[in-house]
């Protein structure tokens, strides 16, 4: 008896502590409990424009993932509480993926893509979350490029060597290279290699990261890089040598390659990301809506979520956050230009009957600088300095081995989750 009183008193002692107690009481009101648009103006925006004509009362606070996730868990411990919706991270979700309820009738008639929906299982049978809204990173091409193209190949569903041939005929034919990568000091290469070589190459990004599958996406990165802007080892935002014409083609984070498609418009296209053998890999940055096992009402929270997903919200998001839908969206003339030129690729990207989503990396905690840079080296040593590939990765998965087993880190996709430490082969 005495045990089961203490335990009722450090369960009460943990809800007060998440601040739930003054909120136990307001079960009248949805609350969407979010690491997302946490900035105030964004805050702001989210209550004025996105839950504007939502069914019933709805409260949207937003926090750090800290804070976040000990009110989530304190709640959960209790076995009851007031957060009806959570909005984080595909990464932020996994943690709790038991706790969630089955949300798949809320999708309605939503035409969501089928990989991000294979996400929001997290790995059960059930609909966890709801694919809520999505960054990611592209290819664009100024229009003169698309005159090389290799015969054959569509801009929206290539393949790497298809790049490699593109890359080569622009070089050749054109008097010098004009394929441009992120490989400056503060470009996002770390992310091509993680969530769109190896996915695309390996089936993977920790997991397989000395395979044979990874040696041949090394020799490919090889071969482009002969037909690549030298320069590139400079740049960190794609837009500008996009804009100044020093390369035709490239690959970047949306919006690092905004600049460009608002500054002409006219004169630039943007794809999804080659494909690979083992699928087209790419590394979204999505955030998805989950209802928790103690949501106060389930029947609500649920009809908020569908509000969530109508295309017109799916706009009012994109306009507080500038994250792109997860929804089959048209986007209105009046956006900016950048916002229509991306969207179209990120649609085909997420809806590629090959989508192969590489996750951002999670569980790292303060190892997440090291892990980047195993593979910045790889780059370096194999792509810029010549190494031979094959001990160059069995050196690096010795690194990689060890950041693994330092911070315990289950697996993410493409990898199959893991109870424990990431396994490198």
């Amino acid at each position: 008896m005495r045990s089961q009183f203490v335990k009722r008193q450090l369960t009460v002692l943990a809800v007060a502590a998440a601040g739930l107690l003054p909120a136990l009481s307001q079960a009248q009101s949805v609350l969407i409990w979010s690491t997302q648009a946490s900035p105030a103006k964004e805050q702001q925006a989210v209550r004025d424009d996105v839950l504007k004509g939502a069914p019933g009362a709805v409260e949207f606070l937003s926090n750090q993932e800290g804070p976040f996730l000990t009110r989530l868990n304190a709640e959960i411990q209790a076995g009851k509480g007031s957060i009806g919706i959570v909005g984080a991270l595909h990464g932020q979700l996994t943690s709790n993926a038991g706790d969630y309820v089955d949300i798949g009738k809320a999708a309605g008639d939503s035409k969501l893509s089928p990989a991000f929906m294979k996400l929001g299982k997290l790995g059960t049978a059930e609909q966890k979350y709801l694919p809520w809204m999505q960054a990611t990173y592209i290819m664009a091409a100024n229009k003169k490029a698309l005159a090389y193209l290799p015969a054959g190949a569509d801009v929206n569903k290539l393949t790497y060597d298809q790049l490699v041939a593109w890359a080569k005929n622009m070089a050749e034919k054109t008097g010098g290279p004009k394929f441009g990568f992120p490989a400056g000091p503060k470009g996002l290469k770390h992310r091509f290699f993680q969530g769109y070589l190896y996915p695309s190459y390996a089936d993977s990004s920790v997991t397989e990261f000395r395979s044979a599958g990874a040696v041949k996406g090394w020799e490919m990165m090889k071969e482009l890089w002969k037909y690549t802007n030298p320069a590139s080892t400079n740049y960190n935002f794609m837009q500008e040598p996009l804009l100044a014409e020093q390369v035709w083609v490239a690959f970047d984070h949306t919006a690092r390659l905004a600049d460009a498609f608002n500054g002409k418009p006219n004169d630039f296209v943007a794809f999804p990301a080659p494909a690979g053998p083992t699928g087209r890999g790419f590394m979204p940055v999505l955030a998805g809506l989950a209802i928790p096992k103690t949501a106060p009402d389930r029947a609500a929270a649920e009809k908020v979520v569908a509000h969530m997903l109508k295309p017109e919200v799916q706009l009012a998001m994109l306009k507080a956050t500038n994250f792109f839908p997860t929804a089959e969206v048209a986007i209105p003339g009046d956006f900016p230009p950048a916002v229509g030129i991306s969207a179209a690729a990120v649609k085909a990207q997420a809806g590629s009957a090959d989508a192969n989503p590489g996750m951002l990396p999670a569980g790292l905690g303060n190892l997440g600088g090291k892990f980047n840079q195993v593979y910045v080296d790889a780059f370096e040593r194999i792509v810029l300095a010549g190494q031979p590939i094959k001990p160059v990765l069995d050196e690096q998965a010795a690194a990689l081995r060890a950041i693994m087993v330092e911070a315990n880190a289950p697996c993410w996709e493409p990898d199959k989750i893991s109870a424990g430490a990431c396994p490198v082969k």
